[in-house]
């Protein structure tokens, strides 16, 4: 079929066949593409690199949403899931750890002086410890006394409101109470490398006084007697016949001095308001306080 140029107004009849052969052309360039060459199925690389892709876009969108504390105990829930067995290498070492009673026997001493420096908190803990002590009487250990090594500490509360040490026997296994007797020993020790020396006291029974005796006799305290006995023994003491003799004199006295004793008391009556009142010596608490413990404590 022959077409028209409308611009020059001449027929053609190769025109036509010039279109045909582009569409030929373009047909066959579609069915005769050349294909790149791909081998099989993917490496595992290339599947796990896109699989982590995928995996970290989705958790950080699950994470864009949860607050701070939320997203800890997630991260943490995966890490526990997916690494069995590696959260031991978070556990803290405790074999170094150490209570309080610990603390307190390697800091403690028998005897604490003010002159010693408590610069550590473990001093500090084992000095408080010592203060509470009772250190009126000692706890001792007669387990190895044939050798001549006597263990010695203080009483703690519950050993003071038992009576155990004063009121029962002294030694750590023994409950006796009848026949009790109280020691004063010279106790030897060494602590913290220095070597010490201490006055203790202990109540003892027979049988353990002996144990305490083995080796060297010890000093034994006995009751002090009391003030009232020993003035009322002294002026017992003193009476003598040449006493008696002069109560007699004193009494034929007596008669004659007694307008003199009655002019003095009124003078003393109306000289009370010129001067200041005559304190009379009152006794502290503390001496209040000994003289009742008097017997108590020997």
């Amino acid at each position: 079929m022959a077409l028209k140029n409308s611009a020059t107004g001449y027929d053609s009849a190769f025109e036509e066949d010039e279109k045909l052969r582009q569409r030929q052309q373009e047909r066959h360039s579609l069915f005769n593409r050349v294909r790149q060459y791909q081998p099989g199925l993917p490496s595992r690389s290339v599947l796990a690199d896109e699989a982590s892709r995928e995996e970290g876009r989705r958790l950080r969108y699950q994470m864009s949403n949860l607050t701070a504390f939320e997203r800890h105990k997630l991260l943490i829930n995966q890490y526990v899931l997916y690494h069995p067995g590696s959260t031991a290498v978070l556990q803290r070492d405790t074999s170094k750890d150490k209570r309080d009673i610990d603390v307190v026997r390697e800091n403690h001493q028998f005897l604490w002086d003010m002159s010693d420096q408590v610069d550590t908190w473990e001093k500090q803990l084992a000095r408080r410890y010592y203060d509470k002590l009772f250190r009126e009487y000692c706890i001792c250990d007669l387990s190895h006394y044939k050798e001549n090594k006597v263990g010695m500490r203080w009483r703690v509360e519950q050993e003071v409101v038992s009576g155990k040490g004063q009121f029962s026997c002294g030694e750590k296994r023994c409950g006796e109470r009848e026949g009790l007797r109280t020691w004063e020993m010279n106790f030897a020790y060494v602590e913290q490398g220095t070597k010490k020396n201490a006055l203790v006291k202990l109540r003892l029974c027979h049988d353990c006084s002996y144990k305490v005796n083995y080796h060297h006799k010890r000093k034994e305290l006995t009751k002090r007697p009391g003030k009232s006995k020993n003035k009322s023994r002294g002026k017992e003491k003193k009476k003598s016949k040449k006493e008696d003799k002069e109560e007699k004199g004193r009494t034929e006295d007596e008669d004659i001095n007694k307008d003199e004793d009655g002019e003095s008391k009124e003078e003393e009556a109306a000289n009370i308001w010129k001067g200041p009142a005559k304190l009379t010596d009152e006794k502290n608490r503390e001496e209040e306080f000994e003289e009742y413990l008097e017997d108590l404590f020997l």
